[in-house]
């Protein structure tokens, strides 16, 4: 790729938005980075942010964006109930299902406004995790809590039964239990800056294999998912690469608004910005159509009748208008130890694909690397977000969202304001059970194609990060290829053997299960050990690039503290004691008059300076 000016490779000047007389408006993370610089030339570069991280968008925009965001996590969201539904005996109550649904949508947006206002302050979505499902559908196999042969008889289930009840919340509660105790860890891992601790031995050769292998191990499910009926999923595919890649460029001219010139057209760039959206919405509309006329399979057995979108009708019909979820709704919480070892795996695989996450997140949106306070924050707070599943009863805990992160390198819309929209959406997708159940019945092939897009962007944005390291030499080469290929064969190889590695202890086993079939735990811990104690210099390991590309991030305080302080003035206006800054996820505050005399320095010349050694880190080209 070759960069029109260093202003354009940031994004920092808003492309989406043009006026009549060439003007721009909607950027504010670093207004003085926004001057002219002598450039080759200008134009609408396809790496560019329409918003980054601290913009604020139109409050239209960030409905829609934030709905763009909802959706592209509601897939992971559904399927996490559904996939429990089983081993808790609800296979034949879909009105339960339906709540289980609205619950992790509602918990989901709480977690999601936590992390955005007081965790790491990326614009990342919270939601359930896949890593904590291995070890809950192990602990629901146990014999104790096995389901009773006459659960499995839809004709012979009573949904409103006190027995039948009592049979699926004691699992409930059991599994609630596990995560409530197993999230105190992640707490204190987080808040006691152990993790920030670790984030010094962490370089590039442990982040690309554990970024990469966020989305390669999926290749399974999204195909399964697109596989439903390809003909959608593909189309879905087309508008998406379409609006994203090839219209990215074409303006739209749409009615607005301005004082002094009050109604008038503006150029929109609206496929680059709702390119995820626009898809979606075209595929299950042709779904719908397709639904209707009968084109598509009513036979449960044939091949593409989950394409329709009425095969989920059921829990539309049954869902309530209204149904707000609140903690211990399905009783008081039971602990055992089996259940607290196994999650406490998932926990662990959880963290370091978070921690993987954030770079990634930072690097889309335009923000600096995160500090060692915002990481030990970020983690913190995922901690309380999974006790708060846990209390809430979603049966999952929470973690960052990939496919969204995903979305940042597609749609160039970086702002945390959109996310706390999207959190919103979520919030209300939870309390208003319609919605949540009407969202449910997107079709499976819609959803699969939208992750065969989503997660080659963040396997893209995982090897990227090698562009810091010294890829001729031989060590690299063999730390990067042996952690990713040994993160994909060691997980299928104990999926499928299971039983050889038993050890007679079930807790053992649990946890030894897991932690072996996490792909990105198998290809970063390996990536972590194999880095820091082969031989190799600092500048082949990438740690001096590393170091130096994040170091006029670091020097520009006032752009870290922009981006990773907390909200509101706490630790600066308000609760500014002198112990504050001693507690590791809190910012580290300069004396007070090293920090004005640097606030006073920093002039319109050193802030270009500083956008432009930004630009040449977080300017790669994320396209598909």
């Amino acid at each position: 790729m070759t960069p029109s000016s260093d202003k354009e490779l940031n994004g920092l000047d808003n492309p989406s938005f043009v006026g009549e007389d060439g003007s721009r408006s909607g950027s504010s993370l670093d207004r003085a980075s926004r001057s002219p610089r002598k450039g080759r030339g200008g134009g609408h570069g396809g790496s560019k942010l329409a918003y980054s991280v601290t913009d604020v968008p139109p409050w239209y925009l960030c409905i829609l964006l934030g709905i763009q965001h909802f959706l592209t996590a509601m897939g992971g969201l559904v399927a996490i109930p559904l996939i429990l539904s089983k081993e808790l005996c609800l296979q034949h109550d879909l009105l339960t299902q339906s709540h289980l649904i609205s619950t992790i949508f509602f918990v989901s947006g709480i977690c999601t406004l936590l992390q955005v206002l007081f965790g790491v302050r990326l614009p990342i979505i919270q939601g359930g995790t896949f890593a904590f499902l291995t070890p809950t559908l192990a602990m629901l196999s146990l014999p104790k809590w096995k389901c009773p042969a006459w659960t499995q008889n839809a004709t012979l289930v009573n949904a409103s039964s006190p027995e039948f009840i009592e049979v699926w919340q004691t699992r409930m509660r059991e599994v609630q239990g596990a995560i409530i105790v197993a999230s105190c860890f992640q707490i204190f891992v987080g808040f006691s800056g152990l993790i920030g601790f670790l984030m010094r031995f962490i370089g590039p050769l442990t982040i690309a294999p554990t970024i990469t292998l966020v989305a390669l191990p999926l290749f399974d499910s999204a195909g399964d998912e697109a596989g439903q009926h390809w003909g959608i999923a593909f189309m879905t595919i087309s508008f998406i690469v379409l609006f994203s890649q090839y219209l990215k460029d074409v303006s739209v001219p749409l009615p607005s608004y301005q004082r002094g010139k009050k109604c008038h057209l503006s150029p929109v760039y609206l496929f680059q910005i709702f390119p995820v959206l626009l898809g979606l919405s075209l595929s299950w509309l042709l779904c719908y159509v397709l639904t209707v006329t009968d084109v598509l399979p009513a036979d449960p057995s044939s091949y593409g009748h989950l394409a329709r979108t009425d095969t989920r009708g059921d829990v539309l019909s049954q869902a309530p208008w209204f149904r707000l979820p609140y903690p211990g709704q399905w009783g008081v919480p039971t602990v055992s130890l089996a259940g607290i070892f196994g999650i406490l795996a998932g926990v662990i695989s959880s963290m370091l694909e978070s921690v993987g996450d954030y770079y990634a997140c930072a690097r889309l949106s335009g923000a600096p690397p995160p500090p060692k306070h915002a990481v030990s924050r970020g983690i913190g707070v995922e901690g309380i977000g999974c006790l708060l599943a846990g209390a809430w009863g979603t049966g999952n805990g929470t973690t960052s969202y990939s496919e969204n992160v995903g979305a940042l390198g597609i749609t160039k819309v970086g702002s945390r304001t959109v996310i706390v929209a999207g959190a919103c959406a979520m919030l209300l997708g939870g309390i208003f059970g319609k919605v949540g159940a009407m969202l449910a019945s997107i079709p499976a092939p819609v959803i699969g194609g939208m992750f065969l897009v989503m997660f080659g962007v963040i396997t893209a944005v995982g090897i990227s990060n090698l562009q810091y390291t010294d890829m001729n030499s031989s060590r690299n080469i063999f730390i990067f290829g042996f952690s990713v290929f040994a993160g994909l064969t060691v997980p299928n190889w104990a999926s499928k053997n299971s039983t050889l590695l038993e050890t007679g202890i079930i807790q053992l086993d649990q946890v030894i299960q897991v932690l072996l079939t996490t792909g990105m735990f198998v290809g970063g811990l390996l990536g972590f050990i194999l880095d820091n104690t082969i031989p190799g210099t600092q500048e082949e390991r990438g740690l001096l690039a590393w170091k130096h590309s994040h170091k006029g991030e670091a020097d520009n305080s006032q752009l870290v503290s922009k981006v990773y302080d907390l909200p509101f003035g706490i630790g600066t206006k308000h609760g500014a004691l002198s112990w504050f800054r001693y507690l590791p996820a809190c910012p580290k505050r300069q004396p007070g008059g090293k920090r004005m005399g640097e606030l006073k320095a920093a002039g319109q010349e050193s802030s270009v300076k500083a956008s432009s050694e930004r630009d040449s880190e977080i300017g790669a080209d994320t396209r598909i």
